[in-house]
Protein backbone atom coordinates (compact mmCIF):
# COMPACT_ATOMS: atom_id res chain seq x y z
CA UNK A 1 0.00 0.00 0.00
CA UNK A 2 1.58 3.29 -0.89
CA UNK A 3 2.50 6.06 1.59
CA UNK A 4 -0.18 8.78 1.85
CA UNK A 5 1.12 12.57 1.25
CA UNK A 6 -0.68 14.40 2.99
CA UNK A 7 -1.52 17.53 1.77
CA UNK A 8 -3.27 18.83 5.09
CA UNK A 9 -0.23 18.11 7.08
CA UNK A 10 2.25 20.07 4.93
CA UNK A 11 0.20 22.86 3.82
CA UNK A 12 0.04 22.95 7.94
CA UNK A 13 3.87 23.73 8.03
CA UNK A 14 3.85 26.30 5.04
CA UNK A 15 1.36 28.69 6.62
CA UNK A 16 3.55 28.40 9.87
CA UNK A 17 6.12 29.27 7.43
CA UNK A 18 4.55 32.05 6.14
CA UNK A 19 3.20 33.88 9.45
CA UNK A 20 6.39 33.50 10.51
CA UNK A 21 7.68 35.76 7.45
CA UNK A 22 4.60 37.74 7.87
CA UNK A 23 5.58 38.45 11.75
CA UNK A 24 9.46 39.16 10.12
CA UNK A 25 7.41 41.92 7.35
CA UNK A 26 5.76 43.35 10.04
CA UNK A 27 8.83 44.14 12.73
CA UNK A 28 11.20 45.26 9.83
CA UNK A 29 8.78 47.14 7.83
CA UNK A 30 5.68 47.91 9.95
CA UNK A 31 3.55 46.70 7.11
CA UNK A 32 0.91 43.83 6.50
CA UNK A 33 1.64 41.55 3.66
CA UNK A 34 -1.77 42.03 2.09
CA UNK A 35 -3.75 40.13 -1.05
CA UNK A 36 -6.66 41.82 -3.01
CA UNK A 37 -8.89 38.81 -4.12
CA UNK A 38 -11.37 39.75 -7.05
CA UNK A 39 -14.50 37.88 -7.94
CA UNK A 40 -16.50 38.62 -10.74
CA UNK A 41 -19.97 36.75 -10.90
CA UNK A 42 -21.41 34.34 -8.54
CA UNK A 43 -19.83 30.98 -9.40
CA UNK A 44 -20.44 28.72 -6.72
CA UNK A 45 -16.87 26.83 -6.79
CA UNK A 46 -15.40 30.42 -7.25
CA UNK A 47 -17.17 31.48 -3.87
CA UNK A 48 -15.70 28.64 -2.11
CA UNK A 49 -12.21 28.71 -3.28
CA UNK A 50 -12.24 32.72 -2.06
CA UNK A 51 -13.64 31.45 0.93
CA UNK A 52 -11.09 29.12 1.69
CA UNK A 53 -8.01 31.44 0.07
CA UNK A 54 -9.58 34.66 2.91
CA UNK A 55 -9.71 32.38 5.74
CA UNK A 56 -6.42 30.98 5.47
CA UNK A 57 -4.52 34.32 5.01
CA UNK A 58 -6.42 35.59 8.03
CA UNK A 59 -5.37 32.54 10.05
CA UNK A 60 -1.68 33.02 8.87
CA UNK A 61 -1.70 36.60 9.51
CA UNK A 62 -1.73 38.05 6.20
CA UNK A 63 -4.06 40.83 4.75
CA UNK A 64 -6.93 40.19 2.80
CA UNK A 65 -9.16 42.76 0.52
CA UNK A 66 -12.08 41.15 -1.30
CA UNK A 67 -13.56 42.80 -4.35
CA UNK A 68 -17.14 41.62 -5.41
CA UNK A 69 -17.90 42.37 -8.90
CA UNK A 70 -21.14 41.64 -10.81
CA UNK A 71 -21.58 39.12 -13.42
CA UNK A 72 -22.12 41.50 -16.16
CA UNK A 73 -18.73 43.52 -15.17
CA UNK A 74 -17.53 45.23 -18.40
CA UNK A 75 -13.90 44.98 -18.91
CA UNK A 76 -12.78 48.39 -18.68
CA UNK A 77 -14.31 48.33 -15.42
CA UNK A 78 -12.14 45.46 -14.50
CA UNK A 79 -9.06 46.65 -16.17
CA UNK A 80 -9.62 49.86 -13.68
CA UNK A 81 -10.31 48.18 -10.99
CA UNK A 82 -6.62 45.78 -11.77
CA UNK A 83 -4.91 49.15 -12.29
CA UNK A 84 -6.32 50.81 -8.75
CA UNK A 85 -4.72 47.61 -7.30
CA UNK A 86 -1.49 47.17 -9.01
CA UNK A 87 -0.91 51.10 -7.51
CA UNK A 88 -1.82 50.61 -4.15
CA UNK A 89 1.57 49.97 -2.00
CA UNK A 90 -0.85 48.91 0.26
CA UNK A 91 -1.63 45.78 -1.81
CA UNK A 92 1.11 43.21 -2.38
CA UNK A 93 -0.58 40.46 -4.29
CA UNK A 94 -3.27 40.69 -6.56
CA UNK A 95 -5.90 37.25 -7.90
CA UNK A 96 -8.12 37.18 -10.37
CA UNK A 97 -10.56 34.33 -9.37
CA UNK A 98 -10.72 32.37 -13.07
CA UNK A 99 -12.81 31.46 -14.78
CA UNK A 100 -14.19 34.74 -15.99
CA UNK A 101 -18.02 35.82 -17.08
CA UNK A 102 -17.87 35.42 -20.81
CA UNK A 103 -17.47 39.04 -21.69
CA UNK A 104 -14.20 39.37 -20.16
CA UNK A 105 -11.09 38.27 -21.56
CA UNK A 106 -8.82 36.14 -19.53
CA UNK A 107 -5.47 36.52 -21.03
CA UNK A 108 -6.19 40.47 -21.31
CA UNK A 109 -7.00 40.76 -17.57
CA UNK A 110 -3.69 38.60 -16.26
CA UNK A 111 -1.33 40.42 -18.23
CA UNK A 112 -2.76 43.21 -16.87
CA UNK A 113 -1.80 42.97 -12.97
CA UNK A 114 1.58 43.89 -12.43
CA UNK A 115 4.25 41.05 -12.45
CA UNK A 116 5.53 42.08 -9.13
CA UNK A 117 1.92 41.51 -7.72
CA UNK A 118 1.45 38.47 -9.96
CA UNK A 119 1.15 35.89 -6.78
CA UNK A 120 -0.85 33.59 -9.17
CA UNK A 121 2.63 33.34 -11.55
CA UNK A 122 0.42 33.91 -14.42
CA UNK A 123 2.29 36.83 -15.82
CA UNK A 124 3.94 36.13 -18.68
CA UNK A 125 6.78 37.59 -17.51
CA UNK A 126 6.48 35.49 -15.15
CA UNK A 127 6.14 32.66 -17.33
CA UNK A 128 9.01 33.33 -19.18
CA UNK A 129 11.58 34.06 -16.33
CA UNK A 130 9.82 30.14 -15.17
CA UNK A 131 10.47 28.97 -18.55
CA UNK A 132 13.82 30.21 -18.37
CA UNK A 133 14.96 29.53 -15.17
CA UNK A 134 15.17 33.06 -13.52
CA UNK A 135 13.67 33.86 -9.87
CA UNK A 136 9.74 34.68 -10.80
CA UNK A 137 6.51 33.90 -8.49
CA UNK A 138 5.98 30.25 -9.64
CA UNK A 139 2.09 29.33 -10.18
CA UNK A 140 0.23 27.49 -6.85
CA UNK A 141 -0.30 24.79 -7.35
CA UNK A 142 2.47 23.43 -9.12
CA UNK A 143 4.93 24.96 -6.73
CA UNK A 144 2.79 23.10 -3.90
CA UNK A 145 3.51 19.56 -5.80
CA UNK A 146 7.27 20.23 -5.90
CA UNK A 147 7.01 20.80 -1.91
CA UNK A 148 5.11 17.41 -1.85
CA UNK A 149 6.90 15.83 -4.01
CA UNK A 150 10.14 16.33 -1.71
CA UNK A 151 8.66 14.80 1.06
CA UNK A 152 9.06 11.61 -0.92
CA UNK A 153 12.65 12.32 -2.76
CA UNK A 154 14.61 15.04 -1.29
CA UNK A 155 16.68 14.14 -4.43
CA UNK A 156 14.53 14.62 -7.48
CA UNK A 157 17.86 14.17 -9.99
CA UNK A 158 17.90 11.79 -12.47
CA UNK A 159 13.79 10.84 -11.90
CA UNK A 160 11.78 9.97 -14.97
CA UNK A 161 8.25 12.55 -14.55
CA UNK A 162 5.31 12.22 -16.54
CA UNK A 163 3.23 15.19 -16.43
CA UNK A 164 -0.49 14.44 -17.97
CA UNK A 165 -1.96 17.72 -18.79
CA UNK A 166 -0.36 20.54 -20.89
CA UNK A 167 -2.72 23.45 -19.26
CA UNK A 168 -0.56 26.83 -18.43
CA UNK A 169 -2.05 26.55 -15.45
CA UNK A 170 -0.37 23.39 -14.42
CA UNK A 171 0.85 20.88 -16.81
CA UNK A 172 3.35 23.37 -18.76
CA UNK A 173 5.03 24.99 -15.44
CA UNK A 174 5.10 21.53 -13.32
CA UNK A 175 6.99 20.40 -16.45
CA UNK A 176 9.33 23.60 -16.28
CA UNK A 177 9.54 23.11 -12.39
CA UNK A 178 10.46 19.50 -12.81
CA UNK A 179 12.99 20.19 -15.06
CA UNK A 180 14.83 22.66 -12.74
CA UNK A 181 15.15 19.79 -10.07
CA UNK A 182 16.76 17.61 -13.06
CA UNK A 183 14.15 15.53 -14.07
CA UNK A 184 13.97 14.18 -17.64
CA UNK A 185 10.03 15.64 -18.13
CA UNK A 186 7.52 14.53 -20.66
CA UNK A 187 4.36 16.30 -20.80
CA UNK A 188 1.41 13.82 -22.10
CA UNK A 189 -1.68 15.03 -23.55
CA UNK A 190 -4.37 13.76 -25.47
CA UNK A 191 -2.73 13.47 -28.70
CA UNK A 192 0.19 11.11 -26.67
CA UNK A 193 -0.08 7.62 -28.01
CA UNK A 194 0.63 5.02 -26.11
CA UNK A 195 -0.02 7.10 -23.04
CA UNK A 196 -0.25 4.45 -20.93
CA UNK A 197 3.19 2.76 -21.33
CA UNK A 198 4.52 6.60 -21.51
CA UNK A 199 3.41 6.81 -17.89
CA UNK A 200 4.59 3.15 -17.23
CA UNK A 201 7.86 4.42 -18.02
CA UNK A 202 7.96 6.98 -15.13
CA UNK A 203 9.40 7.30 -11.69
CA UNK A 204 6.68 10.19 -10.82
CA UNK A 205 3.55 10.81 -12.23
CA UNK A 206 1.62 14.04 -11.86
CA UNK A 207 -2.03 13.83 -13.34
CA UNK A 208 -3.43 17.04 -14.27
CA UNK A 209 -5.84 16.25 -17.16
CA UNK A 210 -9.05 17.12 -15.83
CA UNK A 211 -10.63 13.35 -15.80
CA UNK A 212 -11.88 11.63 -13.07
CA UNK A 213 -10.53 8.80 -12.44
CA UNK A 214 -8.76 8.71 -15.81
CA UNK A 215 -5.44 6.79 -14.66
CA UNK A 216 -5.41 3.25 -12.93
CA UNK A 217 -2.81 1.15 -11.65
CA UNK A 218 -2.31 -0.46 -15.11
CA UNK A 219 -0.33 3.13 -15.88
CA UNK A 220 1.81 3.26 -12.93
CA UNK A 221 5.10 0.88 -12.12
CA UNK A 222 5.58 -0.33 -8.59
CA UNK A 223 6.96 2.00 -6.36
CA UNK A 224 6.34 5.22 -8.35
CA UNK A 225 5.22 8.31 -6.87
CA UNK A 226 1.94 10.17 -7.87
CA UNK A 227 0.73 13.28 -7.71
CA UNK A 228 -3.04 14.15 -8.32
CA UNK A 229 -3.80 17.48 -9.03
CA UNK A 230 -7.69 16.45 -10.06
CA UNK A 231 -10.56 17.62 -8.41
CA UNK A 232 -13.59 15.96 -10.20
CA UNK A 233 -17.13 15.83 -8.58
CA UNK A 234 -19.30 12.54 -9.72
CA UNK A 235 -22.42 10.92 -8.64
CA UNK A 236 -21.76 7.90 -6.53
CA UNK A 237 -24.74 6.38 -4.92
CA UNK A 238 -26.74 9.37 -6.28
CA UNK A 239 -24.30 11.39 -3.89
CA UNK A 240 -21.65 13.98 -5.26
CA UNK A 241 -18.28 12.58 -4.07
CA UNK A 242 -14.88 14.50 -5.20
CA UNK A 243 -12.05 12.23 -6.91
CA UNK A 244 -8.79 12.66 -8.41
CA UNK A 245 -7.64 12.20 -12.09
CA UNK A 246 -6.17 8.94 -10.77
CA UNK A 247 -8.55 5.98 -9.65
CA UNK A 248 -7.11 6.18 -5.62
CA UNK A 249 -8.26 2.49 -4.63
CA UNK A 250 -6.12 0.55 -7.60
CA UNK A 251 -3.44 3.22 -7.65
CA UNK A 252 -2.56 3.16 -4.16
CA UNK A 253 -2.24 -0.42 -4.05
CA UNK A 254 0.95 -0.50 -6.56
CA UNK A 255 1.96 3.25 -5.80
CA UNK A 256 5.05 3.89 -3.78
CA UNK A 257 3.23 7.14 -2.71
CA UNK A 258 0.45 8.97 -4.20
CA UNK A 259 -1.89 12.02 -2.89
CA UNK A 260 -4.97 12.15 -2.00
CA UNK A 261 -8.25 13.61 -3.46
CA UNK A 262 -9.28 15.93 -1.36
CA UNK A 263 -6.82 16.51 1.08
CA UNK A 264 -3.76 16.51 -0.85
CA UNK A 265 -2.26 19.41 -3.57
CA UNK A 266 -5.62 21.67 -2.90
CA UNK A 267 -4.81 22.84 0.62
CA UNK A 268 -1.35 23.29 -1.12
CA UNK A 269 -2.19 25.49 -3.61
CA UNK A 270 -3.86 27.82 -1.17
CA UNK A 271 -0.77 27.80 1.06
CA UNK A 272 1.48 28.45 -1.74
CA UNK A 273 -0.91 31.44 -2.94
CA UNK A 274 -0.06 33.23 0.94
CA UNK A 275 3.45 32.31 0.14
CA UNK A 276 3.78 33.76 -3.18
CA UNK A 277 1.88 37.05 -1.46
CA UNK A 278 4.58 37.51 1.09
CA UNK A 279 7.30 36.71 -1.62
CA UNK A 280 5.84 39.37 -3.74
CA UNK A 281 5.61 42.05 -0.32
CA UNK A 282 9.63 41.18 0.46
CA UNK A 283 10.61 42.01 -2.66
CA UNK A 284 8.43 45.22 -3.61
CA UNK A 285 9.54 46.62 -0.06
CA UNK A 286 13.38 45.42 -0.62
Amino acid sequence: MAQFIDGKQISAQVLQEVASEVESIRAEHDIVPTLAVVLVGEDPASQVYVRNKVKRATEAGVGSIEHRLDADTTQDALNELIDSLNNDPGVHGILVQLPLPPQLDEDEVIASIHPDKDVDGFHPLNVGALASGRPSLVPCTPQGCMIMLRQVHPDLSGKNAVVVGRSNIVGKPMAALLLQANCTVTIAHSRTKNIEAVCRNADIVVAAVGRAKFIDADWITPGATVIDVGINAIDVDGKRKLVGDVDFESVAQVAGAITPVPGGVGPMTIACLLLNTTRAARHQLS
